[in-house]
Order: C-alpha cells, then structure tokens, then sequence
C-alpha cells in the first residue's frame, strides 16, 4: 500500500483501481467505510475467473472478522490495545466496586443506571419470574446422567420457546418485535416480558442443568434472596431451614456475573445477532448463544484452563510445559485474547477478587502453579511479543473451583450472565428503526468452475485426493457386528446375508 500525502485533508478515502485507471472516493465515518461503497468499485471480466464476479464489484474478504464492523451499538466499548472496558460508558472497575448484577443488567439493556423505584420494580419483576414450568423439570429428567450441563442448558432455553407461543413470531406475526420500534408499545411489552422471563428463569435452569448431573432433585426458587443468592440456594440447599449463602461468595458470584454480563460482539453475542436478524423468538436467540458459548474457545476456556494447570501439576513443571508451548506443541489456555492487546482489565478485577474468596474457602491448590505461570508469561520474550496475558478465564476458573464448582458447570456459570449481554444485543437490533436485515454474509468461491455430469460407469478415482475427500472408515458396536453375521430379509423381500454387507 502506497501512503499519497494530500494537501487538503478530509474524511474520505481516496481509491485508484489500477485495473481500469478508475479513481473512487469512499466516505470516511466514525473511522469506517461501507462495504457497499467498495462494492462500487468494479471492473470488466478480464482474467479473473466467472466465479469471481468481478463485474458485480469488488468484495472485501475478512477472514473470522478479523476487521469488520458489522453493527453499529451503544452497548459495550473495548479498546483491546489499552485494555479498556466500558458498559454505555461507564469502566468495568467502578461497576465492580460500586454496582451490582442486576443493577448493571438494567444499566446494559436499557442505557441508564436505575432510580431506587426503576431499580425495586427491576429487581421484582425478575424475581417474579424464576419459576419453571414443571414440564420443562421433567424434560432435564430425560437427559442421561452423564450428560454435559451445557448441553442440558441450551436445550432448555429452547424448550421454553415452545411454552410462550405469543412470544414466537412464527406463530403471533413475523413483525412482533419489530413493530415494537415504530412506537407499538404492545409488541415493546411482549419484548421486554420475554427479556424478565429469561434472566429470571435462566439460573432456575443452570441449577436444575447442574442438579440433574447431580442426580438431587431440583430446588424452586427461593423468595427474599438477591439474584446470585437465589442462585446458590438453587445449586446448593438439601435440607433445613432459612438458608443463607456466605455472603462473601454470593458476592464474589455477583461481580463475576458482571465481569462476564457483556463483551461486545463475541462469537456468542454474534450467533445470537446472526439468529435474531432471522426473526426467530428470544428463545431460540439465547439457545443459539449457549451453543456458541460452549465451545473451548469461548465460555469453555475457563474450564480448558483448569484442566490445563492440573495437567501441569505444580509449579517446577512451568518451565517444561512452556518450553513445549514455544515449540507449539501444547496450546496455551487463558491467555491472549482476540481483542485485548494488553491486560484483560476483568482479570485484574477478579485476581483482587480471588484472594478474598481464598480467605473463606481456602488456598486453591493450584493458584501456586497458575501464578509461576502468570510470571513465566510476564518475562517470556516470547509471550510479550504475542500480547499474550492472562485473561478473564485463566483466574475465574480458580474461583469457580475454589467454590466446590465441577468444571463441566463453569460455561454454565458464564452463560447465566451472558444472557443480559445477548439480550442487550438483540433488543437494540429489535428496536432499529430502519428495521432489521437479515444477516447474510458473502464468501469467495474457490471450488470447481462449471463442469458436466458424469455417469456412474464412467467415473475414476482421483489420483490426488487426500483422506479429507471421502468419509473414513468408522468403528461399529458390537450389535452391528452381530447384525452382520445374522441374516434376514429387507422389506422388499430381498435376503441379506454377511456376504452382501
């Protein structure tokens, strides 16, 4: 790229397509262009291929999104090179200090921290809505016992879609939420209600995903308690009477329900904006969510983390463990970040936050191993020159296991949080005024170019193909062993034997 100094700066891009000679200013807003003024940048069929398209304009490729903008939000802001974290512009630290869960999930839905009356309103009406259906209870009943509550949990959400009808524009109008952005305060009810049913019922279903592991029978919601005590009664109450969680852990649960409330447009938060431009119910949007929250590369990095430093054992195996990472054999679990550049400010926050949970829990038995390992990264050339430092995941799973957590539950653990972020998200989508486009990205086709079919008899094998280009050979039970040996007849009367399989 050529840098052309100009005499008279203004917000605009100037391109030349050395194609065709052709000069295109691009606007220039909040330091972004259009892809569709990029679109108009077009040139004659030459010797680009018919799939390129190049007639149709130019098209930008980004791989992963490594540089696409493509929404434009009031929500959350995040400068990854200065490790900064705001919700509707307030820093992640002072809503740690001075705030709580559900006060920052108002702060975060609707743009402005509550009054005391917005706040007790707030606070009664999601409260009001922690109850589950009973059929929902025995749909968990059906899972096998080994199931992973992840699993469990998304299946849930989905489940209760089928339980409000009036909330499935599928059944009630395709316009039901939208109508709500032209003013139509019956569709903005049926929206919010929906938004009070979910982080109301979410930790009665996380709980119910973690007691169905447990094989304990589930627990209704308990009334007077905050949101994350309520929690915790659900996770944990067997018997007895008037029961109170630490109150030193229900507040170390509450603030990392804000650490994790938001983070912009991640994996999740994006799968939960690529369903919701279809205009399917909430429902269904948060358990698309969970689904991409489950994977280890996102909510299931803290649990990966954990695994990670027991696989080390102690502390005088960092060096060992490192050296195999530099050497890219091993991967390196809850460091870096695709955005931060710099500190993760959530982890400096619960680093601060682990100590006081340690004070009541004791001393996790691997901190002293996360911590010889925190410093290797702080002194490695290596880590340095990759921006890699710990993040969020590699200290809250030392929380969550200092708290008796099992590792399967922690993305469960990060999903209760992260449906006000995912709703946030999808209410501001909602509620655009220019309505909603479905999202549709496109894709840079490299396959075959046209070609004829080829009848059965005549086809080869290709001589360069690789493993990829056919299925492998799978492995069978021993009943499909016993069902080849058997024989019987098909229904059209056709005998099968071990000859013919």
């Amino acid at each position: 790229m050529v840098s052309i100094p100009s005499k008279a700066p203004r917000q605009s891009l100037t391109v030349i397509d050395n194609r065709t000679g052709q000069a295109y200013e691009v606007p220039i807003t909040h330091n972004s262009v259009l892809a569709t003024d990029i679109k108009k940048i077009k040139a004659p069929a030459g010797q680009d291929r018919a799939e390129d398209e190049t007639e149709q304009g130019l098209r930008v490729y980004d791989p992963a999104y490594m540089n696409t903008a493509v929404i434009t939000s009031r929500i959350t802001y995040i400068n990854g090179l200065d490790g900064i974290l705001r919700y509707r512009g307030y820093p992640i630290q002072q809503l740690v200090k001075k705030s709580n869960f559900l006060e920052t999930a108002y702060l975060l839905l609707y743009g402005e921290l509550p009054t005391k009356s917005q706040y007790d309103n707030w606070n009664n009406e999601i409260m009001h809505h922690t109850f589950i259906h009973s059929d929902i209870e025995n749909m968990f009943k059906t899972f096998r016992y080994d199931s992973h509550p992840m699993a469990m949990l998304s299946s849930a959400f989905a489940t209760m879609g089928a339980f409000a009808p009036e909330a499935n524009p599928s059944l009630a109008g395709q316009k039901l939420y939208t109508n709500a952005a032209k003013g139509d305060m019956e569709a903005l009810k049926v929206l919010d209600k929906q938004i009070l049913r979910i982080i109301g019922k979410a930790p009665t279903l996380a709980a119910a995903s973690y007691r169905m592991r447990q094989g304990r029978p589930f627990n209704r919601p308990a009334q007077g308690l905050s949101y994350t005590g309520n929690f915790l009664y659900l996770l944990d109450y067997l018997s007895g009477h008037e029961y109170q969680p630490h109150p030193v852990l229900e507040k170390a649960l509450d603030t990392l329900f804000i650490l994790h409330a938001d983070h912009e447009v991640n994996c999740s938060t994006a799968t939960v904006l690529q369903v919701g431009s279809s205009l399917v119910d909430p429902y269904s949007v948060v358990a698309a969510g969970c689904s991409a929250l489950y994977g280890p590369s996102h909510g299931g990095a803290s649990e990966s983390a954990i695994r990670m430093l027991m696989e080390i054992g102690s502390p005088e195996n960092v060096p060992a463990f490192m050296e195999k990472v530099e050497k890219r054999e091993r991967v390196l679990v809850g460091f870096g970040h695709r955005v931060y550049k710099n500190v993760d400010p959530r982890s400096t926050a619960i680093r601060e936050l682990a100590e006081e949970v340690f004070e009541v829990t004791g001393r996790n038995k691997l901190l002293d191993t996360a911590m010889t390992l925190a410093d290797y990264a702080r002194k490695s050339e290596f880590m340095k020159s990759r921006n890699l430092y710990p993040n969020v995941d590699f200290f809250s799973g030392l929380i969550y296991q200092a708290m008796g957590i099992p590792l399967d539950v922690f993305p469960v653990l990060f999903a209760v949080p992260r449906c006000v972020g995912w709703l946030a998200h999808w209410r501001q989508m909602m509620l655009n005024p220019a309505g909603v486009k479905i999202w549709r990205p496109r894709q840079l086709y490299l396959g075959e170019g046209e070609r004829d079919y080829v009848e059965t008899a005549d086809r080869k094998e290709n001589p360069k193909a690789s493993v990829f280009d056919a299925p492998v050979q799978v492995s069978h039970g021993g009943d499909s062993k016993r069902m080849e040996l058997a024989t019987y007849k098909d229904e059209r009367g056709q005998t099968w034997g071990k000859s013919k399989l």
